[in-house]
């Protein structure tokens, strides 16, 4: 073989420095390693809670993309066609694998971290709220898709606003309830967002600065470490410490 550029002088860069620090040599990136590289925090909560503009709010902020939910496209394509009132597990699988594939897509365009508005992990908890059971299918998918780096918890106390497509108010505090149960035993790490919009995005923001901060290859295919289940303000099942903090707590701990 033939050496080129070995003093590096037309592509200053090195596999042993992007591998180092992916993030700092994003411009030199093909699409397929900025989807492997890039951080992925996903907005996750009940309806009507504000994860929608957030989403648009923080990648614009991270001028990046973001994943929009394709299971709201694809409930507006069954009010269209008055079908509305009858779901089937098999559309729930396959809205999850459609939301995974736009996400794998989108991640290969974004600008060192994903936004992404919902996941499988909620069509799955989606899929009980409308069906009544688990869905072992969705589930799986869910499992074996990759994890965010961190996930964006929106709190229900905000107002509801019906936009036609929304199950109602009184079901919130139940999706609330059930992602934080769901979070807690998947070991997914979480953030609380709380307060106005403004501070939501504010204390989003600081949170996705601190995933961007840590080191290569922390996160993904290793074990969750206990403080990163930290999130602030007392919520159902969790014990509150003298700092205001609140951290979870295996069945171990007790």
């Amino acid at each position: 073989h033939v050496q080129v550029d070995k003093a590096r002088q037309a592509v200053p860069i090195s596999g042993t420095e992007i591998r180092a620090d992916p993030l700092a040599c994003w411009d030199f990136l093909e699409p397929p390693a900025r989807g492997y590289y890039a951080r992925r925090v996903c907005l996750i909560g009940a309806e009507s809670t504000g994860k929608t503009s957030l989403a648009r709010a923080l990648a614009a902020r991270y001028h990046t993309v973001w994943v929009a939910e394709y299971g709201r496209e694809h409930t507006e394509a069954k009010l269209a066609a008055g079908k509305c009132d009858r779901w089937d597990s098999a559309e729930f699988t396959h809205i999850a694998e459609i939301q995974c594939r736009r996400e794998d897509a989108a991640a290969r365009q974004a600008n060192r971290v994903l936004i992404c508005d919902t996941d499988a992990l909620a069509t799955a908890i989606w899929h009980r709220r409308y069906l009544h059971e688990r869905s072992p299918a969705v589930e799986a998918i869910a499992a074996r898709h990759r994890h965010p780096d961190l996930y964006l918890l929106t709190d229900v106390n905000t107002p509801f606003v019906q936009d036609g497509t929304r199950d109602g108010e009184a079901i919130r505090a139940w999706m609330h309830a059930t992602f934080i149960t769901e979070l807690r035993a998947g070991r997914r790490p979480y953030r609380l967002l709380r307060g106005s919009f403004a501070e939501r995005l504010a204390r989003a923001s600081t949170y996705i600065d601190e995933v961007l901060a840590k080191p290569p290859g922390q996160g993904r295919g290793h074990a969750v470490p206990e403080e990163a289940f930290m999130v602030t303000g007392p919520q159902p099942g969790y014990l509150e410490g003298a700092s205001g903090e609140v951290k979870y707590h295996s069945a171990s701990d007790h």
